[in-house]
């Protein structure tokens, strides 16, 4: 096995951060610190409006917070916020050991500070620690696009919400924001797996120290299960005694980049927090998974607002 031992403190460079016995946060540009292995509730587990809780998906979060899981992330557009809320106040560990994502509609049109306000208030929370831009889609100019992030920016003023950032963002959305931002977007929440790897934009957020968080990063075993790496994860995880799941969580981890898991079973949620710090991929066995994973594209979600050959 790979074992390093050594401090580290991983930042958005995207330097491979050197093994410890358990995942270390990152650094964001804005001071705070983020944990790099998250537990998001997910579009799996959305829920229309109107519909009663799910004490199931309640249930779960709490199960996860007891694992060990301290980054939980949610959505306006998941419908789930509540869910989140009443795992959060059902937990014995207390508020400020979470780190807590919601965020905002990336299609509709409404008012930053009353959306805010609704997730809070479904969240049963006095803050959140990081706020997102869903999506960039509900903006039909670069200057309404612009206020919306000026409004985030008043909410992280406000200490409502620790630190902000987007999510779907190509690089040309950003480059909006920065033509009059006062604070950079400390994170891009992206798709991000084998088959979609971003690479232009990933150089462009190490070059503006903007962290980078993957959802979605099972893909290869979960959706597009006929492709080109599924042979070397299914080697890699015999020679390091583990699944293919954390095969492909370390993947990204190996890389520097957040990585969320939505998993709905709790012997699985508890089995990557107990193996992913046990092991690291080599720098090669890294490059030789993206390498295959060139070979294919798939995209998972927002497929109407991208060309079927868009890998940005």
């Amino acid at each position: 096995m790979n074992l390093i031992g050594a401090a580290w403190q991983p930042d958005a460079s995207g330097v491979s951060p050197k093994q410890q016995s358990s995942i270390p946060p990152l650094r964001l540009n804005d001071g705070n610190e983020i944990p790099m292995f998250a537990y998001g509730l997910g579009t799996a587990n959305k829920k229309n409006d109107g519909a009663p809780l799910d004490t199931d998906l309640i249930e779960l979060t709490k199960k996860a917070i007891d694992i060990g899981y301290r980054h939980l992330d949610c959505a306006e557009g998941y419908g789930n916020e509540e869910e989140l809320g009443a795992a959060v106040k059902a937990s014995a560990v207390p508020r400020e050991e979470l780190f807590i994502t919601t965020k905002i509609s990336a299609t509709k049109k409404q008012s930053t500070f009353e959306a805010f306000d609704a997730s809070l208030s479904r969240l049963k929370l006095e803050y959140v620690d990081l706020y997102l831009l869903h999506g960039p889609w509900f903006a039909d100019s670069e200057q309404e696009l612009q206020q919306r992030w000026a409004d985030m920016e008043a909410i992280r003023e406000s200490g409502r919400a620790k630190s902000i950032g987007v999510s779907n963002f190509l690089q040309e959305h950003i480059e909006v924001l920065l033509k009059t931002a006062k604070v950079p977007p400390a994170i891009n929440q992206i798709e991000f797996h084998p088959y979609l790897q971003h690479l232009d934009l990933l150089v462009f957020h190490r070059q503006n120290n903007i962290a980078v968080s993957c959802y979605s990063p099972l893909v290869p075993i979960t959706k597009a299960t006929d492709g080109p790496v599924n042979q070397l994860w299914d080697q890699l995880a015999k020679k390091y005694g583990v699944s293919e799941s954390e095969i492909g969580l370390r993947w990204c981890l190996d890389q520097g980049l957040v990585v969320l898991t939505t998993s709905s079973k709790p012997q699985r949620l508890q089995k990557y927090m107990s193996q992913l710090p046990c092991f690291k991929l080599t720098p090669k066995e890294v490059a030789d998974i993206s390498e295959l994973g060139r070979q294919k594209h798939f995209r998972l979600f927002w497929t109407s607002f991208f060309a079927p050959d868009d890998r940005r």
